[in-house]
C-alpha cells in the first residue's frame, strides 16, 4: 500500500531547539537554587513533555510543590525564549517541499505543549506545509501513546499503514509502531543510531532528502 502521509515529531526532527530548551531550563534551575546541567545532557531530558522534563532535571529530593513551581517558571520563560537560537535543521524545508510535491499529506505530532507546537510551526514554516498540527493536549495521552498519531490518520482519512511516522527518539519509534505506522528514525536530532535500532525503526536516515527518495522509490 503506497504511503499517503508523513507525520513528524517536532523538536530534534524538524527543528533544532536544544539550546533554547536547555538555557531556559537552566535559568529556572538557577533561579530556584538547583544545580544546572550541560546543554548536551538535555538531549536525554527532553522529548516526553514539560512535566517529565522538569522531573528529570530536578534533584530526586525536590518536592511536588517545587516541581510545579519550576514547571510554571519554565513555561513562562520559554514563551519569551523559544526562538532565540532555534531553527529548522538544514534540508528540512527542501524535504517538506519534496514530500508535498510527491502528493503526501504532512502533519506534526509533538509532546511539546500544543500552544508552543503551533507557534513553532507557524513561525518556522509559514509555507503551510502541514494538514494537522498537534502538540501535547490534556485530553490526549502523550507519546509514546499512539492516540494522537491515530487521531491524525483519521482526520486525514487514511489508514495508519498509509502513514510514515518520523522522529529522532525511542519515544517516536514506539509511537509509530504502536499506531501501526512505518517508522523512520533520523540521525540529525537529539539521539543516536543505537537507540533507534533498539526500538526497531523501519528505516534510519542521515539526511532529510533521503525520506523523499524513499517515498519516491516505494510509492
Amino acid at each position: 500500500m503506497p504511503f499517503r502521509a508523513a507525520i513528524f515529531d517536532l523538536d530534534g526532527t524538524l527543528v533544532d531547539s536544544l539550546r533554547d530548551l536547555a538555557e531556559t531550563a537552566n535559568s529556572v534551575l538557577a533561579g530556584a537554587g538547583f544545580p544546572q546541567h550541560p546543554v548536551d545532557a538535555y538531549r536525554y531530558f527532553v522529548g516526553d513533555g514539560v512535566s517529565t522534563l522538569i522531573r528529570r532535571i530536578l534533584p530526586a529530593t525536590a518536592t511536588e510543590e517545587q516541581c510545579r513551581f519550576c514547571q510554571e517558571q519554565f513555561i513562562d520563560s520559554y514563551a519569551r525564549n523559544w526562538r532565540i537560537n532555534s531553527c529548522p535543521y538544514p534540508g528540512i524545508r527542501d524535504m517538506l517541499r519534496g514530500l508535498k510535491n510527491s502528493g503526501l499529506k504532512i502533519a506534526v505530532l509533538s509532546n511539546k505543549p500544543h500552544g508552543f507546537t503551533r507557534d513553532f510551526v507557524e513561525y518556522f514554516f509559514p509555507e503551510h506545509y502541514f494538514e494537522v498540527v498537534f502538540g501535547q493536549r490534556p485530553e490526549v495521552a502523550r507519546k509514546p501513546s499512539p492516540q494522537g498519531a491515530i487521531e491524525i490518520a483519521k482526520l486525514m482519512r487514511l489508514a495508519p499503514s498509509q502513514c510514515l511516522y518520523i522522529g529522532d527518539t525511542a519515544t517516536d519509534m514506539q509511537t509509530g509502531k504502536s499506531a501501526g505506522m512505518f517508522t523512520i528514525g533520523v540521525l540529525w536530532g537529539f539521539r543516536e543510531r543505537r537507540e533507534l535500532e533498539e526500538h526497531r525503526a523501519d528505516l534510519i536516515v542521515d539526511q532529510p532528502l533521503e525520506i523523499v527518495d524513499y517515498v519516491l522509490r516505494t510509492n
